[in-house]
């Protein structure tokens, strides 16, 4: 074989996966427009207290047996962010996402919007660039402050 062949091979090749990869991003597409169209369905705003935050694998966050056999193979060998949290009456773990995960406090009360045992969004959350802006208007109110004293 000589180097022509071989490049008419390797652009077939590359061609076959380009086709295959448009149509799997397609499918997956519409499989996500269609589950977040459930999640929006079934949202439901609450006050959770949040006792503690962990990253671990779905397995060893104590789901009920029937909920994980329902759950897909690669999804049991990710790590998933979970909070434990005293929703009315009852102790549950929640998944969330990493960004919620990271913006959630621990030992307080929260207002999340919930989707069975996924949290959406938080309600009533600042950002952190507004946090970052409160805490530079404290420091300058406190500077404000000290230099009204030394007068």
């Amino acid at each position: 074989m000589d180097i022509g062949n071989i490049l008419m091979v390797i652009m077939l090749v590359l061609g076959v996966l380009l086709v295959v990869f448009y149509f799997l991003n397609k499918w997956s597409s519409k499989k996500m427009e269609e589950q977040q169209g459930i999640i929006e369905r079934n949202k439901q705003t609450a006050t959770i207290f949040v006792i503690d935050k962990s990253r671990g694998k779905i397995k060893d966050a104590n789901f009920p047996k029937s909920m994980v056999d329902q759950i897909p193979r690669y999804t049991k060998l990710m790590k998933m962010n979970f909070i434990k949290a005293k929703v009315g009456p009852q102790f549950v773990t929640l998944i969330c996402e990493k960004d919620i995960y990271n913006a959630m406090p621990v030992k307080k009360n929260v207002k999340v919007e919930l989707a069975g045992i996924y949290i959406t969004s938080l309600k009533g959350m600042k950002s952190k660039e507004e946090m970052k802006a409160i805490a530079k208007a404290k420091k300058e109110k406190e500077k404000a402050e000290k230099k009204a004293e030394k007068k």
